[in-house]
């Protein structure tokens, strides 16, 4: 295909090399070099599902992997797709030709045609991306980084060796980025997360509490006696202006964990259904990902695993001891009897996703293992990556902008500093800025390339803080690609709103999926129940509440590169770690 010298014809147009089209544009690399803007782009089956690399190509001339044609830069961009959910047949891979994250959500509105794909090919970038790295077909780290790992591996044996590699993606494309980045460091060099997700697993845990909370809110026959509520006060306890930011995670994100929901290549006669098809296919994000996760152990089977004579993949979160509105209760925003009959309501989900009166237990060993393997992301290796974060304010579509701070506080946590993370903001919904996308490339592009060219014996973290060019800060932009000045915008352009969670007392790091647990303590209320309250309180809580003060339980680091099988094929639950890598040798 190839990009034309008329201004009327937008985008790549098909490109004959028996016919040579009269309206070819020119294009001149990152590294000077002028050539007719004409593409190739490969399309395979590898890891079973597609991928594609799209190159910069001049037909008529041969490319070798050790002679790659003069326009390649040496450099990758993989472009991610958005949601989470799970497939079980081959799907088309993101666009390697395009890639926009306002086209990828619907804001076309804010679109200024800053394409980070177009431009990236223009420049010399080889672009690529897998079926398996879009996190609406695939979300689980695991298969993500192997479907990259491979990709990458063929890309360099057939096209040639790679300077750096860096990542660009929104909504479950930065949560791929992000959770690759730290579970299988390496993969890439930088990355670019528009409307971030830090993982599936932590976010989970708002998805689970949203829909609890709106099975309460919305029905008012579970109030009790006496007990009235206004929409500003579900908002208060959901952690929000408006409670429409739970509606939104609720439709969008909630089905993935249900196991009868349809999923791609599984029939409705295949799939799983408790009371007719117990051993079909359980349509759930949870086992897609179970060797990551394990099977329940026998203590807790429900009779249709019993009848399998094995458990179902283990779910990693968790509600024992969540005081939900506590913070709203102690600002006086809802009253001591809403607290406690919301708490006593609230419930928590089995295995099949039901809704049950007693709170969910996080599984065993599902959730030690989600913290070992990164689909909780600690962050722990996510120090070796360089990041710019795009972010803009969220109107109520459950892309929440805290969650790049997340991030960030987890990154100090584990690392005592956020150096290797920059955060660009603006007021266009969502992504910030409509040149957010190319600007950070751009950006990424000269702190990747100085961090390449150091050749001091330091370790990576270092050299990726130190080699950072002195300009790039926290940016805030004003919307049309326009940069106002370095720091965050102010907090009315970019509000930062918490959580149910944040909201029963966690941090904005939002990654204790199941807390320990404290004593109820009667004086640690600012606001009075009565005896018969209290009792109730007791009743609800009986082995404590949560105290966020301490580390989660089973709350770990992420060890990278964990292979889930034996050298015989055999599964290896919950993962084990390859090992060092073979020293390489030059030639």
């Amino acid at each position: 295909m190839y990009k034309s010298s008329d201004p009327t014809k937008s985008g790549f147009q098909p490109y004959d090399p028996a016919h040579p089209a009269t309206d070819v544009a020119t294009t001149t690399t990152d590294q000077g070099i002028t050539v007719p803007f004409i593409v190739r782009v490969e399309t395979g089956y590898q890891d079973r599902d597609q991928y594609q690399i799209a190159v910069l190509f001049q037909p008529g001339l041969a490319w070798g992997a050790l002679t790659p044609q003069r326009q390649f830069n040496h450099k990758l961009l993989i472009t991610h797709g958005a949601s989470c959910d799970l497939s079980y047949q081959t799907a088309s891979a993101p666009s390697v030709t395009s890639y926009n994250p306002a086209d990828l959500l619907g804001l076309g509105s804010v679109n200024t045609g800053a394409d980070s794909g177009m431009y990236a090919l223009g420049a010399g970038f080889a672009v690529m991306s897998t079926a398996l790295d879009n996190n609406g077909h695939d979300c689980d780290v695991v298969i993500q980084a192997e479907s990259l790992l491979m990709a990458k591996e063929h890309l360099i044996d057939s096209y040639g060796t790679l300077r750096y590699t860096i990542g660009t993606g929104c909504s479950g494309g930065s949560l791929a980025q992000q959770w690759i980045a730290n579970a299988y460091p390496g993969i890439y060099q930088g990355i670019l997360p528009t409307c971030s997700f830090p993982d599936t697993w932590s976010s989970a845990t708002q998805v689970m509490d949203y829909h609890l909370l709106r099975a309460y809110f919305e029905n008012p026959s579970h109030w009790g006696q006496g007990i009235v509520w206004s929409p500003s006060q579900f908002a208060g306890v959901e952690g929000n202006l408006l409670p429409v930011d739970a509606i939104v995670s609720d439709i969008g994100f909630f089905n993935a964990i249900v196991p009868t929901h349809a999923c791609p290549g599984v029939s409705a006669q295949q799939r799983y259904q408790p009371q007719t098809n117990p051993a079909g296919v359980r349509c759930s994000i949870a086992e897609l990902a179970v060797n990551v996760f394990g099977q329940r152990p026998s203590t807790v089977w429900t009779a249709n695993e019993q009848l399998l004579g094995h458990g179902f993949a283990g779910v990693p979160v968790d509600n024992v001891g969540v005081q939900y509105g506590l913070s709203a209760l102690q600002s006086a925003q809802i009253t001591p009897g809403q607290f406690v009959d919301l708490n006593a309501a609230i419930g928590g989900l089995d295995i099949d996703i039901n809704p049950t009166q007693s709170r969910i237990s996080a599984d065993q060993p599902a959730l030690a293992n989600a913290y070992r393997s990164g689909m909780i992301n600690e962050t722990t290796n996510l120090n070796q990556t360089a990041i710019i974060d795009c972010r803009g304010p969220d109107p109520g579509a459950a892309h929440d902008s805290y969650r790049a701070f997340a991030i960030r506080a987890r990154l100090d946590r584990e690392h005592g500093t956020h150096a290797n993370q920059l955060i660009w903001e603006g007021p266009a919904p969502i992504i910030g800025d409509s040149a957010c996308n190319l600007n950070s490339l751009l950006a990424m592009d000269r702190w990747m390339s100085a961090v390449a060219r150091d050749t001091r014996s330091t370790s990576l973290p270092a050299k990726v803080i130190r080699d950072k060019p002195t300009d790039l800060t926290d940016e805030c932009w004003d919307g049309n690609g326009t940069k106002v000045g370095n720091g965050l915008c102010p907090p009315g352009v970019v509000p930062v709103y918490g959580t149910p969670r944040t909201v029963a007392g966690d941090a904005i790091t939002t990654d204790a999926n199941k807390c320990q647990l404290t004593p109820l303590d009667r004086s640690a209320y600012l606001l009075p129940f009565t005896d018969a309250q209290w009792a109730q309180l007791q009743a609800i809580f009986p082995q404590g509440v949560c105290d966020y003060a301490k580390p989660a339980v089973d709350q770990q680091p992420t060890i990278p590169w964990l292979t889930y099988q034996t050298a015989t094929g055999a599964v290896t639950y919950g993962g084990d770690p390859l090992g060092p890598p073979p020293v390489s040798h030059p030639f």
